[in-house]
Formats: C-alpha cells, structure tokens, sequence
C-alpha cells in the first residue's frame, strides 16, 4: 500500500441516458419555425457563452442561417459575464477556443465590454437571520450592493436578441430556474456590470435575484426569443426548444426537470477519493460542477449532502479555460502544474466579480501526478477511489478494485473484470478516457 506505481484501477462504463438529435440544422429551423412571431428586418444579436456547449457553433449557425432567410441580419455576441479577464478581446478568444469563429457560424462576431444600464431593480430586504443565529458576514455589506441590470451594447442597440444557452443546474444553488435563459439575460448579456449585480446578494437569495434581472431584461422588449439546449448524459445535443419572450418564465422550470433525466452522476455516493483529471471553464461555471462532486464551497450557503467525498484531487486546467482556474480551491489538493497553468489575474478577477473566494484559495500541491497518487494513497489507503476525467464527462471513469461488487450492483454500469495498472510517463497518468 501506498506506491502509485502498485496501485490498480478498474475500468468502468456507465450507460448514461443517450438521445442525440442527428440533424441539428433542421432542429433548430423546426423549432424556430413553430415560434410564428414576427422577425425584425434589423441586425439581430444572438448570443454565445463561455460554456462547453456541444455542437454549439452548428447549433448558432442554423439559427443565423435561418434569420437571414426571413429578412434578419444576424451576429453573434459574447454574452459571459466576466470570464476571460473581462476584455472584448478575451471574450472573443474565448468563443474561438470554444470553436465559435466568424467562419465557423458565417456571421459576424461583434465582441464589447459596452452596456446599457437597462433598469434597476426595486430595493428588496435582505433575509433576516434566525434567532440566536449570528448573520453571515455577507450580508453585513448588504446596503453596498449594486442593483443595476446592464445589457451588451450591441445587443441593445439591435432589433432584437436571440438568447442561446443550454438548461443545467446551477452550482451554486437550487431552485426552479437555474442556468439557462434567465442567467443568460441576466449575466452573460449584463457582462461584468451584470455579474456583479446579481452575485452580490447571498446565495439563498440568488435564484429571486435571477428572476428580478430577467424581468427586467424582457421588459425592454430587446429578447425576440430564446433558443434553449438540453444535453443528453453523453454531452451530444438531446432537445433543442424555441421559445417565445412571453412564454420564458413558465417554459424554463419545465426544462430543467427535463434536464434532470439526463443529468450524468458520479456512480456511488460514498468515494474515499475522487480524482479529477481537468477542471476548467469549459466544464462547469466553478471549474467543477458543484453538483457532481457534492461540494458548492461557499461558506454562506447550504451544501449539498451527497455524494460524500473525503478527499478531491484535480491534476490539470482545461486550456481552452485560458487559464482561469476558478474552482481549484474546491479540490483538497492539485499538482503543480495545474497551479502554474491558472492565471491568477483572470482567475482573481471572476473570483472577485462572483464572489466565489473559496473556490480559488491554492490547496496543497504536489510534485506532479505520480506524487499526488502515491502521497494520497499513503494518506487514505489505496480504497474507495474514482478517478474521472472531468465532471461533465462521466461515462467512462476509473475505480479501486474494492468498489466492484457495488458497481455491478448499479443498474447503469458494466466494470472489465480484470483491472488496469496504473503506470506513468513522465509524471502523468496513463489512464485513457476515450472508447473510440
């Protein structure tokens, strides 16, 4: 016990819900066609945000291309809040890494950190604390806090906006509406003025803030509709959904119970420890999905109570993260070259802007791979291990040896019988995630 080099890992499949549409293009002219209200003739924004959104530059293209066939002159818009530094330009690297380019969706990319104050929302008072309860600290700053909406100027200056986001849980709080259309009016079009608006309320006041913002973002009668994205358990497009501005409200809780049959999990709920393999924008808004690795990291909200992790390792930063490494302090311990890989001013500033300071504090770091596995395994044993690629991708994953019999006895999972070695080159894993 306690070498890395000794240490075996177990294969493991999980059958994940899979529904993939196979012709996005003619789904989203199918649902833009069922919308039947009336199409500006003007420049059209439509919106692009920082997530790894599967299929997204065909999913913005057929929907550009379907504008320009009734009279529309579509562009697409960075619409993410304070991600990449907060920069024009950054925003718009972003989009390229996410495979989002001018070619790639045959429309123009109008990229600016510019807004509009659009409104502001009416004073509201702040949670009282319970009896005998002390009031987090939080809420001591409270009559600071900003309450203005902002939107992208472009977009406001436009004959309408299509807002394009997927429908997913939020990681940092539950409620009936979560990230999807509202955030995306709310946040991504407000850019960092909208950011910092909506999270400078305690989290158990986000999801009223959300609703506020989006109120009044649709009263300025800028959203023409919204085209809102369901993901299957293996990241492939599985609805898509056109949906009017006056119908957003009542249509969005409904997709995220949609949402909810999809949504991949970690396959056990007691894990000794977990290792993720790369953490980053791309994956989650906090680098990890809170609501896969149980843990929202914010000492003024309720946490979640499952799965129960006692140690998370994260051993690499998703370069298409532009080194924002926004939810490495949710980890117990990271390598080096994770830690050299964030970009601290980028990462401080969306931090700062989202206040998600625990999220970004350093954890232990270790020499490289091989030393996190042997030091870790010294620490806790060689048991009760998962070892997955990222917290979006989940249908392929690693497990100890001792987890077997209560993986065979999970309905979703097929384990290889003999299992793996864990070897290591040059101070990284060798463990493929990939089936093809």
């Amino acid at each position: 016990m306690g070498s890395a080099a000794a240490m075996k890992l177990l294969r493991v499949r999980q059958k994940l819900v899979s529904q993939a549409i196979t012709d996005i293009r003619a789904a989203v002219r199918e649902q833009l066609d069922r919308l039947n209200i009336e199409i500006p003739k003007g420049d059209l924004a439509i919106t692009a945000g920082s997530r790894g959104i599967n299929n997204i530059a065909t999913i913005l293209r057929a929907a550009g291309e379907w504008l320009r066939d009734h009279g529309a002159r579509p562009f697409v818009i960075p619409a993410m809040g304070s991600h990449n530094g907060a920069t024009a330009e950054g925003q718009a690297a972003m989009l390229e890494a996410l495979g989002i380019t001018e070619r790639s969706v045959d429309m123009p990319i109008r990229a600016s950190m510019e807004c509009v104050k659009v409104g502001t929302l009416k004073e509201s008072k702040l949670e009282q604390s319970e009896p005998g309860r002390p009031r987090p600290r939080r809420e001591a700053v409270a009559p600071q806090l900003s309450n203005d909406v902002w939107m992208d100027r472009f977009a406001f200056e436009s004959a309408g906006v299509l807002v394009v986001n997927r429908i997913k849980l939020h990681t940092s709080f539950s409620a009936a509406v979560q990230s999807g259309l509202a955030k995306m009016m709310a946040v991504g079009l407000g850019k960092i003025g909208g950011a910092r608006t909506f999270h400078d309320v305690p989290t158990s006041q986000l999801p009223e803030r959300l609703l506020a913002m989006r109120d009044v973002v649709l009263a300025t009668g800028k959203i023409w509709a919204g085209l809102a994205i369901l993901e299957d358990g293996f990241d492939q497009t599985a609805e898509l959904h056109a949906v009017r501005p006056d119908a957003i409200a009542d249509v969005e809780p409904r997709l995220l119970e949609r949402h909810q049959k999809y949504f991949p999990r970690l396959p056990l709920e007691d894990i000794n420890v977990l290792v993720v393999d790369e953490i980053g924008k791309i994956y989650s808004g906090t680098g990890m999905d809170t609501n896969i690795i149980g843990f929202r990291g914010d000492r003024y909200a309720e946490d979640l109570d499952r799965p129960r992790i006692k140690a998370i390792a994260a051993l690499n930063l998703a370069e298409a993260s532009h080194g924002n490494a926004l939810g490495l302090g949710l980890a117990d311990f990271i390598t080096r070259r994770l830690r050299e890989a964030m970009d601290e001013e980028k990462t401080y500033l969306n931090a700062f802007t989202t206040g998600s300071m625990q999220t970004v504090k350093t954890p232990m770091a270790f020499r490289d791979d091989e030393e996190l596995f042997t030091r870790l395994a010294e620490r806790f044993g060689e048991d009760g291990w998962i070892v997955i690629p990222n917290t979006l991708h989940l249908e392929t994953l690693y497990a100890s040896p001792d987890l077997r019999e209560l993986l065979e006895t999970n309905p979703i999972c097929s384990v290889e019988r003999e299992p793996a070695e864990v070897t290591f080159s040059a101070g990284r894993h060798q463990l493929s995630f990939n089936d093809k």
